[in-house]
Parts: C-alpha cells; structure tokens; sequence
C-alpha cells in the first residue's frame, strides 16, 4: 500500500485580497481611523512638495518672463566705510558698454518725505523712498502699470509721480486720476500711475517716482544715480557684469556693486526648498505616527480574533496562510490611506494653487512615493501581528472567549 501525503491548498493572490478585504470590512470605523492617520501624514506630504513645486513652477515662469539678464550697478562703501556716490556720468558710461542692449536708472532723493495730506503727523512716513526715475525704467526692469500712466517726456518736468505698489497700498490709494494727490516735502505731486509689484526690482514697490527734471527743481535732487539698471544679451551677461564696475566708476571700481536680481529670487527659491525639506520631516512624522496605528489597529485585530484563527488552523489553514491574511489586511488598510492622502493632497494642492493663481504641478515621483512608502510602513507594521497570529496553536485559539 502507498500513502498519500495530503497538501495544504495554496490560497492564490485574489483569495489573499478577498480575505484580507474580509477582515477590514467587520470593523469598518476601526478601519476607517487607522487608514484616516496614514492618509494625513500621506496627504501633508504630498501637499508640501506639490505646493512647493508649483510655487517653484510658477517663480521660474517669472524669472523667464522677467529675464534673467538684468544686472544693476549701486554704490557700494568707500575705503573709510562711507556711503560711496556713483558719478553722474556713470549711467551714460555704461550704456556705452557694447552688450548692453537697455538701460535705465533712479536716483535717491535723501531725506524726502512721503504723506498722504497735510494732517499726517511728520514721523508717519511708512518708509517710503522718493526717487528720481529715468522714462525707460518700466521697459528696462519689467514693470508694469496697474493703475494710469507712466511718466511722460511732458509729466517728467511737472510734479507728477508713479506709485510703487506697497506704496499706494499704505497710503490707502486704489487708483491714480488728476485729482489723486500725495505731498512730497509738503509739495504737492499728482499720481499718474500706479505700478504692479516689480519682482527684480523689488526696491520700485516702496517707492514714489518722480520725473528726473521734477526731482531736481521742486525737491533738490542733486542729479546722482543710486541704481542703474542695464539688459544685456543672454550670452554676454557675465563678460558685462565683469566691467560694469570699472566702467561705472573708473576711478573707484572696488566702490561700486554690481547684482543680478534674479540671483535673488533663486536664492528666495532655495531657502523655500530649505522650509520644505523641514515641512517633508514634519509629514513622515506624522506618516509614522500613522503606522503606529496600524499596528496597534492589526494586533488588537489578532487578539478579537483568536477564535477565527483558530478554527482556520483546525480546518488546515497553514500558518504561512495565516500570516498571509493579516499582512494583506495591513496592507491593504495602509493603501487605502495611501490613495486617500495622495488624494487629498493633491486636492489641498490644486485648491491653493487655484487661490494664488498658480499652475497645479505635483510631481509624479511623490505620488507613487506617497503610495509606496505606505505599502512599507503598513508592511512593517503588520508584519509582527502577523507572525503573532501565524504562532497561535489551534487549541489555545479556539478555547479563546
């Protein structure tokens, strides 16, 4: 006679998901909270960098639109460590500079202040610098108008000024027109127009800019350029910035500071990807957290469930099948808060994008990322629950109350 040695059934992948499924869908609050912590950490991840990104997106658009070939020339501090003065020659000088294809400048008027009326107590000046403008700037720096005009070749000589976008905002004005005006050391100026926020020109946004001729004959402006802005050609940008100081001020080159605004921004954009990586730590704490509620959630699941176990084992039910179900329960309860916090960071995303009008861009890196370092973090955490259950001898299990 031979004996036939009998085999466990093998469960197949559908059979592991079906009892799995099973055991989520008897406890489905337990369940639902389990999965609602690896959905927030997952979620607040993927809304850091997806809002991060399209931030960075849309600030790229901007130093494209922008260009990243605008270079300015200030002075800088003399030997002694006085305030330096370029010379009045230094703008035209530098226009003479081949690459260059634009220039333009302002020049500080000291000491000015800036007031809404009359009444304005004299310390109220909000910080508002008074410059004198050349009539190429906006062209030269990017800036636009939100409100009115620009000056003219016949407003320049006139006391007519452009506001800077903080600037309107803090004296309480939303429009220009003939009848807007704002005293500038108590002389009247009319306010022609207002500017949009200049990105590469930021000092532009505090500002109230007077024609050059105005500046001279109604507040004393002495004719000195503080900032002179130059375009140049792409390829040329740095053989420019390398004698921009020198032909600036020949006499006193090491006086002179030659910048590139964009290099701002990109440091801007650097110090957000910096506050990021802290907000991505921040999210895989709370990732974490989340997985220590699937494995408390999976081991209280064993011990309600011994009976069951039991009677599986009694029926040949393998303990390799037994760890099987419990893990595909972990498992699965760790992908459906995977899917959900992807989802709704990616909802969070979109909702603020569309609020500061910005492209949605998520990459897809985080998305896959987001669902597979939950599929790790719910493996990990049921494993020992798992092998907990697959240990439990039949008898033990079924006398369980």
């Amino acid at each position: 006679m031979t004996s036939t040695q009998l085999r466990p059934a093998r469960l197949r992948a559908r059979d592991v998901l079906r009892v799995g499924l099973v055991g989520l869908r008897t406890r489905p609050t337990r369940a639902f909270l389990s999965a609602l912590g690896i959905a927030i950490g997952i979620a607040a991840m993927v809304a850091v960098v997806g809002i991060s990104s399209s931030s960075r997106a849309d600030l790229d658009r901007t130093i494209a639109a922008l260009g990243t070939n605008l270079l300015t020339v200030s002075p800088g501090t003399t030997f002694a460590g006085g305030a330096a003065q370029l010379p009045l020659a230094a703008e035209s000088m530098v226009g003479r500079i081949g690459p260059v294809l634009d220039h333009s400048a302002i020049g500080r008027v000291p000491d000015a202040k800036v007031y809404r009326h009359a009444r304005i107590p004299e310390a109220q000046t909000n910080g508002i610098g008074v410059y004198a403008t050349r009539l190429d700037l906006p062209a030269t720096v990017g800036a636009t108008i939100r409100s009115g005009t620009w000056l003219n070749a016949a407003s320049a000589e006139y006391p007519a000024a452009v506001l800077g976008s903080a600037t309107a905002e803090r004296l309480g004005f939303g429009r220009a027109g003939p009848e807007v005006q704002v005293l500038v050391d108590r002389v009247p100026f009319t306010v022609v127009g207002i500017l949009d926020p200049a990105p590469l020109a930021p000092e532009l946004d505090t500002a109230v800019l007077v024609g050059w001729s105005a500046a001279g004959s109604e507040l004393g402006f002495d004719g000195h350029a503080t900032t002179v802005y130059t375009r140049s050609a792409e390829s040329s940008v740095e053989d420019v910035r390398a004698v921009l100081g020198a032909t600036a001020n020949p006499e006193a080159p090491s006086e002179v500071e030659v910048s590139r605004p964009s290099d701002a921004l990109a440091a801007k954009q650097a110090a957000g990807e910096a506050f990021t990586r802290l907000l991505l730590g921040l999210g895989a704490v709370a990732l974490l957290v989340g997985g220590v509620g699937v494995a408390n959630t999976m081991v209280i699941s064993v011990l309600e469930r011994r009976a069951e176990i039991g009677l599986r084992r009694s029926l040949g039910a393998t303990r390799g099948q037994i760890r099987q179900q419990f893990l595909a329960e972990s498992l699965l309860l760790s992908a459906l808060g995977g899917l959900g916090g992807v989802a709704l960071g990616g909802a969070a995303t979109a909702g603020y994008a569309f609020a500061q009008d910005w492209s949605t861009v998520v990459p897809p890196w985080v998305l896959v990322g987001g669902v597979g370092a939950t599929l790790a973090i719910g493996g990990l955490a049921g494993l020992y629950p798992a092998i907990r259950a697959s240990r439990m001898p039949p008898t033990e299990a079924l006398a369980a109350p």
